[in-house]
């Protein structure tokens, strides 16, 4: 009886179960610090990265100042009437730093000879260009080297995701006066574009297989149609799904499809006369090309996106012109058609959105995804905002939730989300694209209604801001021009809207 009185075990006292107690906080009180110390560590990491694009973008501001002074001294040198030779060597160094100039104008060499519908790949001669030496500058220095221009673009970060639906009453903007003008085109107006170095210059294109260029007229509401190329594939004649400008201004590029080893990608030459080419490379296996835009970076580069699930990376040759190399950076991130891809600012991350409702962001250094989120609904577009690098906006097919905002820097967690009501149909178009204001706090959308949505950020409410009664028929997109208090608009009634605004 004494032996199994001895074995039989200890009942815990008060003591040892407060210390095992004590020990089980002591280990969720470490966990809580190791969670907070590694968001802490992303955190600063991001600031840094933030502080070295302020670094870059004041580099920059302090080159364009210095070239400001140089010209300074060199007006002051003539006014003084220095000889030529001591302004020479005042301004000598300029060939360093040469910058497009943004009032150069574009005009066709003669309308007559280029009446609509006739120009011809192998007689286009679309314009010439009035400063022939800048010109000339601009070439010679973008071949020694590419991507000073992209580093001179480069805007300042602004934090705009802080003020995301603070506001309980919407500021809406006031629409003057608008013009409509006849864009020509004999079919449904597909894509519209705006010249990112002359700020008067604009193009669009329709399933007539036709790019236009328009010129905006100074003082006026209207615009004047330059010119009008056949922009058709070589071998199925389809015309072109998706257009953009290369940075320079002096060519617009086009995808089609890669279905029977059709042509993918066109350049329309603005600066030259043999016209249309079309690059040999043929990266995506099948189905229409769904999208195409320039990367926000330094070297200049374009990303599309298809049918195939694919998306594409191209890289400018540095050995020839029009020259480019493809490298698919994915085609297993998505499980359908990915229909829209933009760039980020402040890293190489390229994001991606598709119809199997996935949003993905990959990471071009690191050559993995770095950010993947999916919703409830097909995904149509993607746009990152002009002024605030972490966010981003995704068009869906879910109604009056059609438009969502996104932080890269948050996993799966959306940040506000508005849409509107359809009175015509209820079906969700991806032929309906939108844009951001130049401040990046709102948003011009289309619509199947003939109307223009604007939203603002700010606003908590889920319905548009403000709805302008633009066109007759529906609207496929109203783009927010970057320097001027003008939204340009096309849509299905064939005619292209310019809207007055402040």
């Amino acid at each position: 009886m004494s032996d199994l009185s001895t074995n039989q075990k200890k009942p815990k006292l008060k003591g040892e179960e407060e210390d095992d107690e004590e020990e089980e906080a002591n280990v969720s009180c470490r966990e809580e610090q190791e969670e907070v110390l590694v968001a802490l560590v992303e955190h600063r990491s991001n600031e840094i990265e933030r502080f070295k694009n302020h670094i870059s973008n004041y580099q920059t501001k302090l080159i364009e100042a210095e070239r400001s002074l140089r010209d300074s001294k060199a007006k002051l040198a003539q006014l003084r009437g220095v000889p030529l030779k001591t302004l020479r060597n005042v301004n000598g160094d300029e060939k360093d730093y040469v910058s497009p100039s943004p009032s150069k104008t574009l005009k066709p060499c003669d309308t007559s000879d280029h009446p609509r519908g006739s120009s011809s790949i192998s007689k286009t001669k679309t314009f010439v260009v009035k400063q022939k030496s800048e010109s000339s500058n601009i070439k010679a220095s973008g071949d020694r080297n590419r991507g000073t221009k992209r580093k001179f673009e480069q805007k300042e970060h602004k934090e705009l995701i802080r003020l995301i639906g603070r506001n309980s009453s919407p500021t809406t903007i006031k629409c003057h006066t608008s013009n409509q003008i006849s864009s020509q085109h004999k079919r449904k107006l597909r894509s519209l574009i705006l010249c990112p170095v002359n700020e008067q210059l604009f193009a669009t294109s329709s399933l007539d297989g036709m790019v236009s260029l328009w010129q905006l007229q100074p003082g006026r509401l209207a615009a004047s149609l330059l010119s009008t190329t056949d922009c058709l594939s070589r071998k199925q004649r389809r015309w072109a799904e998706d257009m953009a400008w290369h940075p320079s201004g002096k060519s617009i590029f086009s995808v089609y499809t890669a279905d029977d080893g059709d042509s993918q990608i066109s350049i329309l030459n603005l600066n030259k006369t043999r016209g249309v080419t079309f690059l040999e490379n043929k990266p995506h296996v099948k189905g229409i090309i769904n999208n195409i835009k320039f990367m926000p970076w330094e070297n200049t580069c374009f990303v599309t996106g298809g049918s195939d699930h694919a998306v594409v990376l191209w890289n400018e040759s540095d050995d020839e012109e029009n020259k480019w190399k493809s490298k698919t950076l994915h085609r297993n991130l998505h499980s359908a058609a990915v229909m829209g891809v933009d760039g980020m600012r402040n890293k190489n991350i390229v994001l991606s959105v598709g119809a199997d409702k996935r949003i993905c962001g990959f990471d071009v250094q690191v050559g993995r995804a770095d950010y993947k989120h999916q919703i409830d609904y097909k995904c149509m577009s993607v746009l990152s905002n002009p002024c605030d690098f972490n966010l981003f906006m995704v068009q869906s097919g879910e109604p009056e939730k059609q438009l969502r905002l996104f932080d890269i820097r948050l996993r799966k967690t959306e940040l506000h989300s508005f849409g509107w009501k359809q009175d015509s149909s209820e079906s969700q178009s991806a032929l309906i694209n939108q844009s951001w204001s130049p401040d990046g706090l709102y948003i011009t959308s289309g619509s199947v209604d003939p109307v223009i949505h604007v939203f603002d950020i700010r606003y908590n409410a889920c319905k548009p801001t403000q709805s302008i009664k633009a066109h007759q028929k529906r609207v496929f997109q109203a783009e927010w021009h970057y320097s001027q208090p003008l939204i340009i608009s096309i849509s299905s009634d064939l005619n292209i809207g310019l809207h007055k605004i402040s």
